[in-house]
């Protein structure tokens, strides 16, 4: 779910894996349904490749975002929030607490 400009961007080193999904805080874990529901029919979560929009893997272990904004929790939020080119607003399809813990798993990518 998260927006066309929500992937990173960069070469460089490779990263990690992603936290393993039985090592997830019920917060994240929440997340993780959460991403299932919204977001995995646009977004893969454990790769850089797309499928209809960016792949999501390292996420936040980037400096910045494909569009160039900083990889942090505003800029992330508001693009899920009111979207941004071919990604949908999700701000009415999402509470607070599921929003908290979208972001919350999106860290663990």
């Amino acid at each position: 779910m998260a927006a066309a400009g929500l992937a990173a961007v960069g070469c460089g080193p490779k990263l990690a894996p992603s936290k393993p999904l039985n090592e997830l805080t019920p917060q994240e874990a929440h997340g993780q349904q959460v991403f299932a529901g919204h977001c995995a029919r646009c977004h893969y979560a454990d790769r850089d490749s797309g499928l209809h929009g960016p792949g999501l893997f390292g996420l936040f272990r980037r400096k910045y975002l494909r569009n160039g904004a900083p990889a942090n929790d505003d800029r992330v939020t508001d693009l899920i929030l009111h979207g941004r080119g071919m990604m949908p607003a999700m701000g009415n399809s999402m509470d607070d607490e599921q929003l908290q813990a979208l972001l919350a798993y999106l860290h663990t990518l």
